[in-house]
């Protein structure tokens, strides 16, 4: 006689101990985006709240002076990127790279050194860089005129030319020491097999990292970059305590956070309007999709083939 087919069993404790977090997550995270979505559909006629549809939007792009300021945040913040990009990740895997061999004394002291910034406060970063390189009471001109070289100096914050590089290599320095961790993370798992076969080839030192190591943390790597661009276009912490809500001087280090900020809340005498900062927040949701979707779909799809 066949035995009976069983029903399978639902497994409620797995939704009894997900509940908490899922609600969480949706309290904090997933309602405000949607509300925000929502906010950017509508504007204020007096004390009327009405449904436009896109014109926020079209105001946004389509308006001369908002258009303007809209293009020239992202601009920086695409610039913004473009350092951590070229400059602090390549630094971290370097930095990881010298820290991962075994023949370094004191690389738990190294690490915890350059890791120790990304635990300060942004408003701590801002406003003790911001002391730094003053040309009035900072210890940046006497430090390089200690070792001569006080012709270099310049109120770097005060120009237009140099403010948001100064404060990219200033976000670089605090941050760099996530990616260096995750790169050695990565290199102190890759199986001792593998070093030993590459160096019955003949493959030691510098050439040991370029063809085995780094190709094994490609992965990684990629997954640093997403992280990277994430952040970056979400910044605002440092570009508000270093510049303000204006992101002087006029609006060179101005990127979409600070310009979401100074539209939804109001600066000075600006009035704030929560329905078009709203339509910023929701273009930064765009550009933020649409380059995870890239790296998704694109980048990691082929690390993965490389890698396998």
């Amino acid at each position: 006689m066949p035995s009976p087919i069983r029903k399978p069993q639902i497994r409620w404790h797995i939704a009894v101990f997900l509940a908490p977090a899922v609600l969480v997550y949706t309290a904090v995270m997933i309602y405000p985006l949607f509300n925000t979505l929502r906010l950017s559909l509508y504007t204020e006629v007096g004390q009327e709240r009405i449904f436009v549809g896109l014109e926020n939007f079209r105001t946004l792009f389509g308006d001369a002076n908002w258009s303007r300021q809209f293009w020239n945040a992202l601009g920086n913040n695409f610039w913004f990127f473009a350092i951590h990009m070229l400059v602090q990740n390549p630094i971290g895997v370097a930095l990881a790279a010298i820290l991962s061999s075994p023949r370094l004394r004191f690389s738990n002291f190294y690490r915890s050194a350059i890791f120790i910034p990304t635990i300060l406060s942004f408003v701590i970063v801002g406003f003790a860089w911001k002391l730094i390189l003053s040309p009035i009471w900072g210890i940046a001109p006497s430090m390089l005129d200690a070792i001569g070289l006080k012709s270099l100096y310049a109120p770097w914050l005060g120009r237009e030319a140099y403010a948001l590089t100064t404060l990219s290599l200033v976000s670089v320095w605090q941050f760099v020491g996530i990616p260096m961790m995750l790169i050695y993370a990565a290199l102190l798992s890759i199986p001792d097999e593998i070093l030993e076969a590459g160096e019955c080839d003949g493959i030691t030192g510098m050439a040991a990292f370029w063809k085995i190591k780094l190709p094994l943390v490609l992965p990684s790597i990629g997954i640093i970059s997403i992280l990277t661009f994430v952040a970056n276009f979400n910044a605002f912490d440092l570009i508000y305590a270093a510049q303000g809500a204006l992101a002087g001087p006029d609006f060179s280090t101005d990127i979409l956070g600070t310009f979401m900020y100074r539209t939804f809340f109001g600066f000075q005498l600006q009035l704030g309007d929560p329905h078009m900062g709203s339509a910023i927040a929701s273009a930064m949701f765009g550009i933020i999709l649409i380059g995870v979707c890239l790296y998704l779909f694109g980048i990691q799809r082929r690390l993965r083939n490389y890698q396998f």
